[in-house]
């Protein structure tokens, strides 16, 4: 894993054609957090080696698959996610903390309900006690080749009209450093400023409403 932060790593990439994903160690007093989904056996072991995870939490089921059974057996670690998204990822591993719409809180990470990639698709935001604040966007808003994009699945339950509202509610969160879980290319965490996130919602919001 690559340090990218005081209380933050950032694990091995992970490629499929085009697309590429990593997943985010955040090391914090209340119990280290896992974001996304790694198999790397280096990852895991790195992470042991920092503490280990008491909650792995994914932003939807594109994170899900096999590795959520290792890290549980290895860490004792809680799996979280939406309700919604809970359904298929149990199909590979137990969930044991469900989130509701009405659910903004894990301790001190917020909890954002942002339905339109899938139907239980959320974000996560934390501020460090370090003076940034982290923004995990899974895959409602994300790089591609260097530019922010945004992609419906209605075969999943996403749609255009649902993550153009979505999107609308991390506007305003002035995020300073923005990762998602997939990618494509070569960019995948981007620091921002307020106007320079601001525009990127704004931009993509525009878009999906022109195109629902």
């Amino acid at each position: 894993m690559k340090q990218i932060q005081e209380d933050l790593w950032q694990s091995t990439i992970h490629s499929m054609g085009t697309l590429n994903t990593h997943a985010y160690f955040l090391r914090r007093s209340e119990g280290n957090v896992l974001f996304y989904n790694t198999g790397h056996d280096d990852d895991i072991e790195q992470m042991a080696e920092l503490g280990g995870i008491r909650f792995q939490l994914l932003s939807h089921r594109d994170e899900s698959g096999p590795s959520l059974n290792r890290i549980r057996d290895r860490f004792g670690s809680k799996l979280c996610c939406s309700a919604l998204e809970a359904v298929i990822i149990g199909k590979d591993a137990q969930v044991d903390v469900t989130f509701q719409p009405e659910d903004h809180h894990l301790g001190d990470i917020d909890i954002i309900y942002t339905p339109g990639h899938t139907a239980g698709s959320i974000c996560f935001f934390y501020k460090s006690p370090y003076g940034n604040s982290y923004l995990f966007t899974g895959d409602t808003i994300f790089q591609s080749n260097g530019k922010w994009a945004t992609l419906a699945f209605p075969q999943a339950g996403g749609s255009k009209a649902s993550l153009a509202d979505s999107l609308l509610r991390l506007r305003d969160l002035n995020p300073g450093i923005v990762m998602s879980s997939a990618f494509v290319g070569d960019v995948s965490v981007v620091e921002v400023t307020g106007d320079e996130w601001a525009q990127a919602i704004d931009d993509n919001v525009g878009r999906l409403k022109e195109e629902a």
